[in-house]
């Protein structure tokens, strides 16, 4: 009985939809996290009777008999609309506003990439995240900063003791996709290119197609509690409507067993 395997496909394809889910409004207050949807495909058919096969002369079937063998998760994309922007005070922490990713660099001397200004000062006085990995071009502030300053193209500037002339320190530099949910997640709030996501474009904030910097603020996580929930209950209610599928193939197996 193909229905047993059919419902069956549907509650694995609904297992992976409620894990998506899950992990949406789980990271609901993760800094500049991107939530996903899964997409669904239909398997191959069993053709018992092919549309357009001749029946007989000039006679052809319309319709034909095709019987479906389930559904599979053809992928799970990610959805990079803009997030709200939380403000913190914290000079340091800088928020995207349209397309863009920071550049970091990782230990291995490799460039991850982030939507993540949660940054902070090392030892060293260089600009680091939370992780402690350098953001690029690296930024070191000098001894006796007393300003810390971020314009929206992402010029750096500080103002030393006994000085009362801004210092330029650097200008930041964001990197753009042509397929931003072809990066691969890493964890950490962290991405790296992928050949789905192709090479990276990097250019200052401001320019076109790149996004701006506002100093003070960071991305909040694009997740809807109230949509995910929704989602959510739908999921469920298809996970139980195949569940039922498979308890009904069960009986109808149940009741040719007892023919006598």
């Amino acid at each position: 009985m193909r229905s047993l395997s059919i419902a069956g496909t549907g509650m694995l394809a609904q297992q992976t939809n409620v894990d998506v889910i899950s992990n949406n409004i789980a990271n609901m207050n993760t800094t500049a996290f991107k939530k996903q949807r899964a997409e669904f495909q239909d398997l191959l058919y069993q053709q018992v009777s092919r549309p357009g096969s001749s029946t007989g002369g000039d006679t052809k079937v319309p319709s034909g008999i095709q019987i479906g063998a389930g559904v599979k998760t053809g992928g799970v994309y990610r959805i990079n609309e803009q997030g709200a922007l939380t403000q913190t005070s914290n000079p340091y922490d800088m928020a995207i506003q349209g397309r863009g990713y920071f550049q970091v660099t990782m230990p291995d001397g490799t460039t991850s990439y982030t939507r993540d200004g949660t940054f902070q000062i090392s030892d060293q006085g260089e600009l680091v995240t939370q992780d402690g990995y350098p953001v690029q071009p690296g930024i070191t502030l000098p001894q006796g900063a007393l300003s810390f300053s971020v314009s929206k193209t992402g010029l750096v500037e500080v103002t030393v003791a006994g000085n009362t002339q801004p210092q330029q320190l650097g200008q930041l530099q964001l990197a753009t996709f042509m397929n931003e949910s072809g990066l691969e997640a890493r964890g950490g709030n962290l991405f790296v290119e992928t050949a789905g996501s192709g090479q990276p474009t990097v250019g200052s904030p401001g320019d076109p197609g790149i996004g701006t910097l506002t100093q003070g603020f960071i991305e909040a996580s694009n997740v809807n509690p109230v949509s995910e929930i929704t989602a959510l209950i739908t999921a469920q209610r298809a996970y139980e409507m195949n569940s039922r599928v498979v308890k009904t193939a069960d009986e109808m197996l149940a009741t040719t067993s007892q023919l006598r």
